[in-house]
């Protein structure tokens, strides 16, 4: 409850927590299940995002490229998503980048495929039909 009323205080220069409890709070309430919230929970779901985010950055820069640049950059991100089982969730809110002459050739691709399959089952229902006839006569 200590730190809590050290949060009220708004403009003090030792904040706890950095990121802005008042979005917390939104984002929270945004949640049908939840009516009201404590301050306490507010300060802890507060600090445990921001411990999350840099466990993320620090396990990221280790592990991707951007410690020869000194960065850390969005591929480092999407790429700790994709291969380490622990932000494995979070896949789709970082896919890895794409071109979009990559992505238009990977649709046309894809359509062509549909396409030829679709063809596919038309010559299966044909044969089935014709076999059908054939069983019938």
């Amino acid at each position: 409850m200590a730190a809590a009323a050290r949060l009220s205080g708004g403009g003090c220069e030792n904040r706890l927590v950095s990121l802005p409890l008042s979005r917390i709070r939104v984002i929270m309430k945004s949640s049908p299940e939840v009516s009201s919230i404590n301050q306490d929970a507010l300060f802890l779901t507060a600090k445990a995002t921001e411990l999350f985010v840099q466990y993320l950055a620090t396990y990221s820069y280790k592990h991707g490229r951007g410690k020869e640049k000194r960065a850390l950059t969005y591929s480092d991100l999407s790429h700790t998503a994709e291969e380490s089982e622990t932000f494995q969730f979070l896949a789709d809110i970082l896919p890895k980048k794409i071109l979009a002459s990559k992505y238009l050739k990977m649709l046309e691709r894809e359509k062509r495929d549909g396409e030829v399959e679709e063809e596919d089952d038309d010559d299966d229902d044909q044969e089935e039909e014709s076999e059908e006839e054939d069983a019938e006569s």
